[in-house]
């Protein structure tokens, strides 16, 4: 049984973590609602779009000019997988589950003769599969140390895609991040890039055909990279707000426990303090009755 001094100790640094993972809770609160508020305005412009690049692709099928961007290059040999995590852990299964899903398609892949490269967006997702897939990272970003994230941090992420797709190194990518359900689910999601997700048969969302001017090629140019960091823009807001919708929850839950184990460590204390006090009485009873 520890001694009485050694429960105190443990006692008093419970209490001290418990004070930390509660004020950790209350921040990834008042984070979480920003956060939340961010992803929600995002979604529908970056569904419109996403909704558009699909009509545009479905009609650009069978045009030989027809942008690589948007159809593809015709070859799904090797496949780009960027996973967007956090910089940072503390928020439950949270970075685990796309290392987890990030893996598992990669071997599905692989399996396939597929050649697979990862972009990894975000520290922990980097630190995780260089040890998990060391050989296959292309790159990685990461947000250490700003407050937000910026339009023009997904617009240099899409940048280095489009880099290196231009250069052969990649025919598919797809982004693989979570997004936002709730502050108690967070979806792990897949999202085509490149080439543009087709519309599904029974999808009537867009059915009427565009007359682009001055012409085609020259919309496309500017509008394709621009969907590309709009969606990842969109991805990275779910993401982050899923991130403290996760701490938040993992917080609550490492408070709580601390407050039980708390409990019970009292209840040894104050056991182990009655059991001492009763060898004393004993002690001098026993040495009273001796004289």
């Amino acid at each position: 049984m520890p001694s009485l001094k050694a429960l105190r100790n443990r006692i008093t640094s419970v209490k001290s973590t418990q004070k930390i993972t509660s004020a950790m809770k209350m921040v990834a609160a008042a984070k979480l609602r920003r956060a939340q508020t961010q992803a929600e305005a995002a979604r529908p412009y970056a569904k419109r779009m996403a909704e558009m690049m699909g009509a545009l692709a479905a009609g650009a099928q069978q045009n030989p000019n027809a942008p690589p961007l948007l159809v593809g290059n015709g070859k799904d040999k090797t496949h780009l997988l960027v996973a967007i995590t956090a910089d940072r852990g503390l928020a439950g299964p949270f970075n685990s589950n796309i290392g987890r899903a990030v893996r598992l398609q990669a071997r599905r892949l692989e399996s396939e003769g597929k050649t697979v490269k990862i972009l990894a967006v975000g520290r922990k997702g980097n630190d995780y599969f260089r040890r998990e897939l060391a050989g296959q990272i292309a790159g990685s970003f990461n947000f250490v140390g700003k407050k937000t994230i910026e339009f023009a941090e997904a617009d240099k992420i899409g940048e280095k895609i489009i880099q290196m797709f231009k250069a052969g190194e990649f025919d598919i990518a797809t982004l693989v991040f979570n997004s936002f359900v709730s502050v108690m689910t967070q979806r792990v999601t897949e999202l085509p890039l490149i080439p543009a997700a087709l519309p599904s048969a029974n999808d009537n969302t867009i059915s009427a055909e565009y007359e682009i001017e001055p012409d085609d090629g020259t919309l496309l140019d500017r509008l394709l990279p621009r969907n590309l960091a709009v969606q990842l823009y969109s991805a990275l807001l779910e993401n982050s707000a899923g991130f403290y919708a996760s701490q938040m929850t993992a917080m609550d839950a490492a408070t709580r426990n601390a407050g039980d184990m708390i409990k019970r460590l009292s209840l040894s204390y104050n056991r182990e303090r009655q059991a001492n006090i009763t060898r004393e009485l004993i002690e001098i009873i026993s040495g009273a009755e001796a004289v």
